[in-house]
């Protein structure tokens, strides 16, 4: 699957202003790791975020969301982001979270 090459790079471009980053692909599009681990990805034109599980009911609770399917099967602590809903703000904020997640668990 295809990933939106533009919003691959806002998120890159948010996400370097804070940690290193490294990019690889992966669910079928391409994540961002910080320390080594995914903290945000990038799913056909959908962003797909790493999200702790106490903030898992209010993320689903946000515009746009859904949780995330993998072949047939809801992965825990992932929540996916219609690309409609993310102007830079909410961006940001999503990313927030997801380096919020990534940064809970112990380096790579």
């Amino acid at each position: 699957m295809a990933y939106d090459e533009v919003l691959a790079e806002r998120v890159r471009e948010l996400l370097e202003e804070t940690d290193a980053v490294a990019a690889r692909k992966m669910f079928g599009g391409l994540v961002f790791t910080v320390r080594g681990n995914t903290a945000a990805g990038v799913v056909g034109d959908e962003l797909l975020v790493r999200v702790a599980p106490d903030d898992t009911p209010q993320a689903l609770a946000q515009p746009g969301t859904r949780p995330y399917e993998f072949r047939g099967r809801i992965s825990k602590g992932w929540v996916i982001v219609a690309g409609e809903v993310l102007d830079d703000h909410v961006l940001n904020d999503w990313l927030r979270l997801g380096r919020k997640a990534a940064a809970a668990l112990p380096p790579k």
